[in-house]
This record gives C-alpha cells, sequence and structure tokens, in this order.
C-alpha cells in the first residue's frame, strides 16, 4: 500500500464530492482484507509494524470520505485550505443571525408541550440547510471556487454541531 497517495487515489474513486458508498466500503473491506495483522503474523516485526500503519491510514482514508464534512474539508485540504483551524473567513451575517436563532429554539425544546416534536422540527431544519449546503459546497468545488467552498464549509460546521448539539438534547431527554 502507497500512504503517499490521497485517500480518493487510495481507494480508485474519482476526486470529488459525490463518492460511491458501496464502491468505497468494496474497496475497504478488500484492503483491509489485505493489510490484516493475522496475514503478516509471521513477518519482522517492522513489517507488522508497517502493515499496522497502514490499517491505520485505512481507517482514517474511509473514515474521512464516508463523512461529508470531513469529506469536504478533506478535499479543499487537498487544494492547500485548512478549513479544521480557527479561521479568518467572514461568514455572513444573515446566516450567523440564522444560527442564533435555531439555538434559541434548541434552548427552549425542554420547555415546549411536546419537546420531542419540537426537537424533530428544529433536527428536520438544520438537516434540511445541511442538504442545501452540501450541495452548495460541491458546485462550488467542481467550480473551482475555492474560497465560497471554504465559506461554505464554515457554514456547515455550524450545522454539524448544532446537528451534535440536537442529539445530544434528545438523548437527554430519554433520560
Amino acid at each position: 500500500m502507497d500512504i503517499s497517495k490521497n485517500f480518493f487515489e487510495l481507494f480508485a474513486l474519482p476526486v470529488s464530492f459525490h463518492v460511491d458508498l458501496s464502491q468505497l466500503s468494496a474497496r475497504y473491506l478488500e484492503l483491509q482484507k489485505a493489510l490484516h495483522p493475522d496475514r503478516h503474523a509471521h513477518l519482522s516485526d517492522r513489517e507488522r509494524r508497517m502493515s499496522e500503519q497502514y490499517t491505520a491510514y485505512l481507517n482514517e482514508a474511509v473514515a474521512t470520505l464516508k463523512a461529508p464534512m470531513s469529506r469536504a474539508q478533506y478535499l479543499l485540504k487537498l487544494q492547500g485550505f485548512d478549513t479544521t483551524g480557527e479561521s479568518s473567513v467572514a461568514i455572513d451575517p444573515m446566516f450567523l443571525m440564522h444560527q442564533m436563532e435555531l439555538r434559541e429554539q434548541l434552548e427552549e425544546v425542554p420547555d415546549q408541550a411536546d419537546p420531542f416534536e419540537a426537537l424533530e422540527e428544529l433536527s428536520d431544519e438544520v438537516d434540511s440547510i445541511l442538504k442545501q449546503l452540501r450541495s452548495d459546497f460541491d458546485a462550488q468545488y467542481a467550480a473551482q471556487s475555492y474560497d465560497q467552498a471554504v465559506a461554505t464549509v464554515r457554514k456547515m460546521q455550524f450545522l454539524e454541531k448544532l446537528s451534535v448539539e440536537i442529539e445530544n438534547l434528545e438523548d437527554h431527554l430519554d433520560d
């Protein structure tokens, strides 16, 4: 295995936001079988360590490509943009206002007559916005509008975090 390949090359996939998840899974299983530590038990310590490193690289690659957020970030990383740290990218003020409203709705959910219904409505709204942002990112990346794609990923990060908070509140309400 060549760990100098990018994750798309590793799985013989086109470099694109759209990923054929069944092809990704099939290729992952092929590579995982070839790298399984039991197949390398008879080899030297160095070769076994290399097998472990390859397996770790493979696992990181599949996790990255499976998740739309990390896939978008990885695509931008391949173009020289780091979207995982702090950013100086300005976020649209209207988007930020909407985020504040969504967060207020989340805080009010436990006080609703039917908190589960309120949570489901909020979750549906967040999912809808995320779906649109993913579509926007796909078009921006394909058009090589990387600055716009970076700004879209920043918005996606806000919504991904909110989505996790919604799930956490749902778990809390279930208890």
